[in-house]
């Protein structure tokens, strides 16, 4: 991996270590980028509490032990005992060489290759996607981008809900109907299903005919099974619509509903009965896994199997586990799944642990993320009060993107018009979600995220495509790596020389951490350094050597933003 911080942090810890032992081994390394310098470092800062010393005498002594060479021009202590480094400009001009010459920019690969599985999006089947699906599947996708860009191999997971009570209910309300479903709409499903639900909870012949329906469906009764495939025909038709409007790698091919599982939930049972691990509680299966209590103080059970002999949640999610680790051969399982889902997933995680499914191989990590509030600060609903649909809010960013393309660009020929406005469009709804820390709810504001200026995809789009543009005007084709010159004479060049060379390290924190918003503060950062640069620095009128060293730096800047904006699943158009 390209990454000017690894010698340096090698240097530095060697000079930790030199001057103060053990203790400097067990020291915190913290850098951070520095107005004084290229970095500071605050280790001796860190160190002077348990080694009893002043800080600045701390610093000095660190500061003795980092030796200037090809790497480091110099390392000065300032303030209370911070240090001061600065990189030499040829060590720079190389990384940054070596960087152009890169497919991957740099970005390294794992040591030991593992296989990640990825659990995402998750619809409900004959029920339309609403914004509630947003998070989940662009978090999922960046994710799923990120990490096989890193090399990894990826297996995406679409657990849509496809089985229970809820099939035997539609499926039961239009045989009454007569509607087989043929070329129904899934709006039109949706509306079944509203319409067979209140049927349900009204008509106690009618919720009994729909249990006995799931009977049958879980059966495999043949004219039960034939209605319930087309339902999921129809659904995968038009989920594969929105995804490609979305810009989401999810296929058909990766959908593993809760059917899927069904025949292996008896054998879950089993095993966890013969691990000893499970117990009947009230005619129940349960496990009681440690540490989980209700509001009584009671002991929660996770139930694997219900009095009534059907299973729950938590058995068809421990058969996903075994089928995961056991066929897919996963070492580690992302569950990009809300918050609210969070003592359901930690108290299968810990059922799967105690039956020794899960051990020191292989991880179970819920990657859990807040809501999307309206502007009252509440779930952000119509103006009628209903779940906004997730393609009606994708046409309405179309739409407002294609207002701002005609009065900035009216020019541009009506194909151009178009695919730039659905770029930036659903590019704006996915950044405005990912440049959150994911953890946290956010408001939904159409201004904010379709504006040209702060930390916005359409901003990111634009930096991208001014650069294409001073390419295209310096009417030359880039030169191949090795014959191009990086020059940083100018502190403005080496500033962004310095945010370039931090593009693999972020790839690598981004995946380490599972928080995209680390990677959409770089790019923000990178295009703002960027701006200032150009700003700053003429290009196409400046004489040789330094018109091509410059030209050779905003041709890196574009393909790190294009590469970057990609791994979070928007585009980078060449004109804006």
């Amino acid at each position: 991996m390209i990454d000017p911080l690894i010698p340096l942090r090698l240097r530095i810890r060697a000079a930790l270590v030199a001057a103060f032992g053990e203790s400097g081994a067990a020291a915190e390394l913290l850098l951070h980028r520095s107005a004084h310098a290229d970095y500071q470092s605050d280790a001796a800062m860190a160190l002077a509490r348990p080694l009893k010393r002043n800080p600045r005498d701390v610093g000095a002594a660190l500061a003795e032990q980092i030796v200037c060479d090809d790497v480091i021009e110099s390392a000065l202590v300032s303030g209370p005992g911070f240090i001061n480094i600065t990189l030499r400009a040829g060590y720079l001009s190389s990384e940054l060489t070596r960087m152009i010459g890169d497919e991957r920019l740099g970005a390294g690969e794992p040591v030991q290759p593992e296989t990640i599985v990825i659990d995402y999006s998750s619809p409900n089947l004959a029920k339309e996607m609403h914004v509630g699906h947003l998070r989940s599947t662009i978090i999922g996708d960046a994710l799923a981008r990120t990490f096989e860009f890193l090399k990894y191999r990826v297996i995406r997971q679409n657990h849509i809900g496809d089985w229970g009570t809820p099939f035997g209910m539609l499926i039961e309300h239009m045989i009454d109907e007569n509607a087989a479903g043929g070329d129904a709409t899934l709006g039109e499903l949706s509306a079944f299903y509203r319409m067979a639900r209140v049927k349900f909870d009204s008509d106690p012949v009618f919720a009994d005919r729909a249990r006995r329906r799931v009977v049958l469906l879980q059966s495999g009764d043949r004219d039960t099974l034939s209605l319930w495939r087309n339902l999921i025909d129809i659904t995968l038709a038009q989920l594969a619509k929105l995804y490609t409007t979305l810009d989401v790698t999810l296929e058909a091919r990766d959908v593993a509903g809760e059917s899927l599982y069904n025949a292996a939930l008896p054998d879950v049972v089993d095993e966890l009965m013969n691990a000893g691990v499970a117990q009947i509680s009230e005619g129940a299966v349960c496990v009681f896994p440690p540490g989980f209590v209700g509001r009584d103080g009671q002991p929660l059970p996770a139930i694997v199997r219900k009095q009534d002999g059907g299973f729950g949640y938590a058995a068809t999610d421990l058969a996903a586990i075994l089928h995961r680790t056991r066929t897919l051969a996963a070492s580690r399982i992302l569950y990009v799944v809300g918050t609210p889902q969070n003592q359901h997933l930690a108290m299968v995680f810990a059922v799967a642990r105690l039956a020794g499914w899960i051990d020191d191989a292989r991880t179970l990590e819920h990657v859990a993320f807040g809501s999307v509030l309206g502007p009252d600060n509440k779930m952000l609903k119509t103006r009628a009060g209903e779940t906004v649909r997730l393609d009606a809010l994708l046409d309405e960013a179309i739409e407002r993107a294609r207002k701002l393309v005609d009065e900035k660009s009216p020019e541009l020929s009506e194909r151009e018009k178009s695919a730039i406005s659905h770029s930036v469009g659903v590019g704006a709804v996915k950044y405005a979600d990912l440049v959150n820390d994911r953890i946290r709810d956010y408001v939904f504001d159409w201004d904010r995220m379709l504006s040209f200026e702060g930390n916005t995809a359409p901003y990111l789009m634009y930096a991208h495509a001014r650069i294409q543009s001073i390419l295209r005007k310096a009417g030359a084709a880039p030169e191949p790596a090795a014959a191009v010159s990086i020059r940083l004479d100018d502190p403005i060049e080496r500033a962004l020389a310095l945010e370039l060379l931090q593009f693999p390290g972020v790839l690598e924190r981004t995946a380490e951490s599972l928080q995209p918003h680390r990677l959409c503060q770089y790019l923000y950062e990178l295009a703002s350094t960027f701006t200032t640069f150009y700003g700053h620095c003429p290009v196409i009128k400046t004489d040789e050597p330094v018109r091509s060293s410059r030209l050779a730096l905003c041709g890196l800047t574009a393909r790190v933003l294009s590469r970057g904006l990609s791994l979070l699943g928007i585009a980078a158009p060449d004109a804006m």
